[in-house]
């Protein structure tokens, strides 16, 4: 269920994204530093996962204090000035600036989308082009969960497939592609605040359910 999930939103990214990736050629560059940005996230998520670390950040109280402190470091991140695009500025330094702030999208409710673009805007990103910077850099984390989890199946000898995994993968294609669509024309319009707001309450919905 989870390579279903993860494929369908991998294929609409990339559906979505196909002209760019067409140009790859053209682009390899900006490839291959979209690449670049998934190894410090990679690196520190197969170490959690090993010492099965990750379980210990499950928690409701980290959950609601990272969604709050990240909803806030997103308000704060898009005050900045938006002076540079993808195509232009997309550096090797700010590569790995994004890249190792990924990192923190291992810890629950900071969001990996979310950290993406509070790092492209605090590095002057526009919106648009901060939006694009974490749907790219979402090819590879994705490809490689699908893969690690395929790994896991294979050794478990699990190849059972049903109805429900088709339409998982289906519905996580479609609303995928809904989101992207629509969140990269919102953000031609609108600031952040609306997701700001959201995170806001909802962790301390989850933090009043925690300490009451």
């Amino acid at each position: 269920m989870d390579i279903s999930l993860h494929a369908g939103s991998l294929l609409a990214i990339i559906f979505y994204f196909k002209k760019e990736l067409k140009n790859f050629l053209k682009n390899k560059k900006l490839f291959s530093k979209i690449f670049i940005t998934s190894i410090p996230i990679s690196i520190f998520g197969f170490f959690l996962v090993k010492f099965n670390y990750i379980e210990l950040l499950r928690s409701y109280k980290i959950i609601g204090w990272s969604t709050i402190l990240f909803g806030i470091i997103l308000f704060l991140s898009d005050l900045n000035k938006s002076n540079n695009d993808i195509k232009k500025n997309f550096t090797f330094q700010n590569v790995c600036i994004i890249g190792i702030l990924q990192t923190l999208a291992l810890i629950p409710g900071v969001s990996r989308s979310g950290i993406i673009i509070s790092s492209a805007r605090m590095l002057s990103f526009t919106r648009v082009d901060a939006a694009k910077i974490s749907f790219l850099t979402s090819i590879p984390i994705l490809s490689i969960v699908s893969v690690y989890n395929l790994q896991k199946i294979y050794t478990q000898n699990s190849y059972e497939l049903s109805l429900a995994n088709f339409i998982s993968l289906f519905l996580s294609f479609l609303f995928s592609y809904i989101t992207i669509k629509f969140f990269l024309n919102f953000l031609k319009k609108f600031s952040l605040s609306v997701f700001v707001i959201y995170r806001l309450i909802l962790g301390t919905l989850i933090l009043l359910y925690v300490y009451y």
